[in-house]
């Protein structure tokens, strides 16, 4: 059920709305950065209006140029530790949509469900990211504990924490979120080992962007079949 599941889920990736989606939180994080480092050069302009005297040495004019290409070295270490994460989490604003774009082409009879809003998927978002980042946090520390267990623990929690999000997105969309609750308990062996799958292409860089779609689509397929089963 599982490898079935993920293998229609990635079937499908070539989808123009599985493009969408993906070049959309790319683009958004994109933006994102960029707009970071203008908000540094124009506090940096703001800062260095007047020039700097220092003692022995006179008026110093050099400092904002310093400031700003420091700022802009700055901003590219960010987007290498950060452009996988924060892609992942503006992606996943727009999951709603590959769980729809799933449903068309392997459900086509399924009655219409209420659109996901935005500010719900935001609050989601934040929930999970917020939950992602504190439970890695503390996996740091079983890491430094058991290092010799420290890639199934990566695989293990992140299995649990990919499973736990993306089966109650699928779910909650026909079921509503208590009963997608209950039905992700009473499956639970079954999401954690799927969500283990999930946890795999996060070691590869640039695969992982895609993770988000992926997820969302191999859970919606999940669902359906627990659900018929």
């Amino acid at each position: 059920m599982i490898i079935a599941s993920f293998a229609k889920a990635v079937a499908q990736l070539p989808d123009h709305r599985f493009r969408s989606v993906l070049w959309r939180g790319i683009g958004l994080t994109i933006a994102l950065l960029v707009g970071i480092y203008a908000a540094l050069l124009w506090l940096i302009e703001w800062l260095t209006q007047e020039p700097i005297t220092l003692p022995g040495v006179g008026e110093v004019t050099w400092v904002g140029d310093l400031l700003g290409w420091g700022s802009l070295g700055l901003v590219i270490v960010m987007s290498i530790f950060l452009m996988v994460p924060v892609a992942s989490a503006i992606t996943s604003l727009f999951l709603d949509e590959v769980a729809q774009a799933v449903e068309d082409k392997h459900f086509p009879s399924l009655p219409d469900v209420p659109r996901l809003t935005f500010w719900d998927g935001l609050r989601d978002t934040v929930n999970f990211l917020g939950v992602l980042i504190a439970a890695n946090i503390f996996a740091f520390i079983l890491y430094a504990i058991f290092p010799f267990a420290a890639i199934f623990i990566f695989y293990a929690l992140n299995g649990y924490l990919l499973g736990r999000e993306y089966f109650q997105l699928a779910a909650m969309r026909r079921i509503g979120r208590a009963a997608a609750k209950d039905l992700r308990k009473q499956h639970s062996s079954k999401v954690w080992l799927a969500g283990c799958l999930m946890a795999v292409p996060l070691t590869f860089p640039l695969v992982n962007l895609i993770i988000p779609i992926l997820g969302a689509a191999t859970f919606t397929h999940l669902y359906h079949a627990i659900s018929r089963g």
